[in-house]
């Protein structure tokens, strides 16, 4: 997770440095909608679990996630994006398997400063939904439960202009989110609580309307 933070904070105050000698052209245009695609390198998928009577522990793990998105720039500092996103995970501990699929839907708000029209460091919150079906498989019970939940993120990273029309992005997040209960008899008996800290790579197409 240093390894991450290191990179991020890298490309941040470093690469802006070398954009005016690297990039000879300026690829700021009126293309300022955009759609593409991002890859999520999960650093700690984590499964916060809780049993009544029982006790809890946590779980992570480290797998991939994919996701879509698409966005505007409002302004020359400002970008406004819709995002949806899935993520997964399946480990046990203490003869316990916890299963959860999470689909993510967020609304998400950058403010980012541009160098040449070429390198964007910025910073990013978002807020949204997310379904979660979990199940948990254990000796004293298999239970299964789904719930739609209030979802949010905080982001850092940057994005590169490879031409006029096409956007690399690197960036770091952390997203809880959200919890799922699980019931016998109308009666809470455990929950678990997602979340993650998450390293993420895309592309975007840039455009008019």
């Amino acid at each position: 997770m240093r390894n991450l933070f290191a990179i991020v904070f890298s490309l941040l105050f470093v690469a802006p440095v070398f954009a005016n000698d690297y990039y000879g052209a300026d690829f700021d245009s009126q293309r300022d909608t955009y759609a593409g695609f991002r890859i999520h390198k999960n650093e700690s998928l984590s499964l916060k679990y809780d049993a009544e009577g029982i006790g809890g522990f946590k779980l992570r793990e480290d797998n991939f996630g994919i996701g879509a998105v698409a966005g505007n720039r409002l302004s020359d500092n400002v970008k406004v994006e819709f995002e949806t996103a899935y993520n997964g995970m399946k480990e046990a501990n203490h003869n316990t398997t916890l299963s959860v699929d999470v689909w993510a839907n967020m609304f998400n708000v950058y403010l980012f400063r541009q160098f040449d029209g070429a390198i964007e460091p910025y910073a990013g919150l978002g807020i949204g939904f997310a379904a979660i079906w979990g199940s948990v498989n254990a000796p004293y019970a298999n239970l299964s439960d789904s719930v739609f939940d209030l979802s949010y993120q905080i982001m850092l990273g940057v994005n590169f202009a490879l031409n006029d029309r096409v956007d690399l992005n690197l960036g770091v997040k952390y997203q809880y989110y959200g919890e799922v209960e699980f019931k016998q008899n109308n009666a809470e008996v455990a929950t678990i609580d997602v979340d993650g800290t998450e390293f993420y790579f895309g592309a975007v197409y840039k455009f008019s309307l």
